[in-house]
């Protein structure tokens, strides 16, 4: 089975992103972290690095310009980066978010956690059973 060598992060929290930069770093310093602020920034940068895309796209819902519900469904329709597995990452533990981004594509929905070694475990386990 192929590795993830590449994982883009698409969060509006600076914090965020800084917290789980230092999680796959201490997961794994061999991934590289892609970064975007919404999804607007993400589709800029995806179609700027191709066909360099991320083995793995982590998405947060609630962003502004274009949220992430919007974001997976121009990912699931652009036949360049269908493919690429979604994991959901937010701070929503809404039913209906989930069933809505399961059904659009999403390879899972993954509520942030609480802690930073609860951060490092979801990255380890998605990191190792990605499907390519």
């Amino acid at each position: 089975m192929p590795k993830v060598e590449t994982i883009f992060l698409i969060d509006d929290d600076a914090d965020d992103r800084e917290v789980f930069a230092g999680a796959l770093s201490s997961v794994n310093p061999t991934i590289t972290l892609m970064t975007a602020v919404d999804g607007v920034d993400a589709l800029q940068k995806l179609k700027e690095n191709f066909p360099q895309l991320p083995d793995v796209i982590f998405l947060d819902l609630n962003m502004p310009k274009m949220n992430g519900k919007q974001l997976l469904k121009e990912l699931k329709n652009d036949t360049h980066f269908k493919f690429i597995p979604v994991f959901i990452y937010s701070t929503s533990s809404n039913s209906e978010d989930k069933r809505d981004t399961i059904g659009n594509g999403a390879a899972d929905f993954i509520v942030k956690p609480n802690s930073y070694g609860e951060l490092c475990k979801i990255l380890e386990e998605t990191t190792q059973s990605v499907q390519f």
